[in-house]
């Protein structure tokens, strides 16, 4: 979500509405055909989108570019045309162009939905019952909403596990108990933007009572807070995103946020309604694919992307290919 609105860069809302607003009024013009040549597999058997001409979207950051290849690669499978038009800059562009009819299908996250699309202030704890308001209140948006994923991209904190021999620290409660104990002992690197919302640092140092010193909280890029925190370097602990690949591959811990305090952000399908309408078949696609994925998917593949360096459609197409979704042909 990086100009995204959600967890990759809130405070870019504003210039993503203008992004937004640009696509909208002169429409989608850019994007190639998906020119791969993939069969069915466990999905898409009889090739049921024969004839349909399907258009794909993503965000532009590596975990909804590879969602949005998947997309793309099972519709094609399936037998449908498809015109890729993913890596689209921030959220409310690929917004945008599922409401308007310029694209057909994206993965969206439910707390991007419920808080930024939808205005709402209080996420809902629940995961499935987070994503059933998402989806309630979108039908009068021309979106329709296919079931959720486990992956779920959201805030937490990490510590590196040769510091966490130490302290042990499994959940969010166990750091602000740390916090009161020894204050010395937690500091904290964070993005400036995480630093300053209610959704960030402030809501969660009183949600969980963290008693962390001022000068204990050190603000930097998030690039720069995995290595800090690999590195046992300025900070105990960083915050991180849940998905990310750099956790396994940095040999980090993972806080569990075990109040409830961040927003669910689960995958889901997100297509346009007259889209579904025409072709409902979509949801017998897609469920599978959906029923795979969670977090521990997400950082391997998001580490073969950003930590390897391989290119988001071939790890999207490998994995597809790999758990039997799709053939090559």
């Amino acid at each position: 979500m990086r100009v995204a609105v959600t967890r990759y860069g809130r405070g870019a809302a504003a210039l993503a509405l203008v992004v937004a607003a640009g696509l909208s009024g002169c429409g989608l013009k850019s994007g190639s055909p998906m020119a791969d040549d993939v069969l069915p597999g466990s999905v898409g058997r009889g090739q049921p989108l024969r004839g349909a001409s399907l258009t794909v979207t993503s965000k532009n950051f590596s975990e909804n570019l590879v969602l949005g290849h998947m997309i793309g690669l099972i519709f094609k499978a399936a037998g449908a045309e498809v015109l890729d038009r993913t890596n689209l800059p921030g959220s409310l562009s690929g917004r945008e162009a599922i409401i308007k009819g310029d694209a057909d299908a994206i993965y969206e996250y439910t707390g991007t939905a419920w808080i930024t699309y939808q205005g709402r202030q209080k996420p809902i704890a629940d995961p499935r019952k987070q994503w059933e308001a998402v989806r309630d209140v979108d039908v009068r948006n021309g979106v329709t909403w296919l079931p959720p994923s486990a992956l779920d991209n959201t805030y937490t904190l990490a510590i590196n596990k040769r510091n966490n021999a130490r302290y042990r620290l499994r959940t969010l409660s166990d750091v602000a108990e740390l916090s009161r104990r020894d204050p010395s002992a937690v500091t904290l690197c964070v993005e400036n933007e995480f630093a300053s919302r209610e959704d960030g640092l402030p809501g969660m140092r009183r949600a969980y009572g963290m008693d962390v010193p001022a000068a204990n909280i050190r603000k930097m890029d998030a690039g720069i807070i995995y290595t800090q925190v690999a590195k046992s370097g300025s900070c105990l602990l960083g915050e991180v995103y849940t998905t990310d690949g750099r956790i396994e591959a940095m040999d980090l811990d993972t806080m569990e946020d075990d109040r409830h305090f961040f927003p669910n952000y689960n995958a889901a399908p997100a297509l346009h309604s007259a889209t579904f309408e025409k072709y409902p078949v979509i949801a017998e696609l897609l469920d599978p694919l959906s029923a795979r994925l969670n977090t521990p998917v997400a950082r391997e593949l998001n580490a073969r992307v950003d930590v390897a360096g391989e290119d988001p459609h071939e790890v999207a197409k490998e994995w597809l290919v790999r758990e039997g979704f799709i053939r090559e042909g």
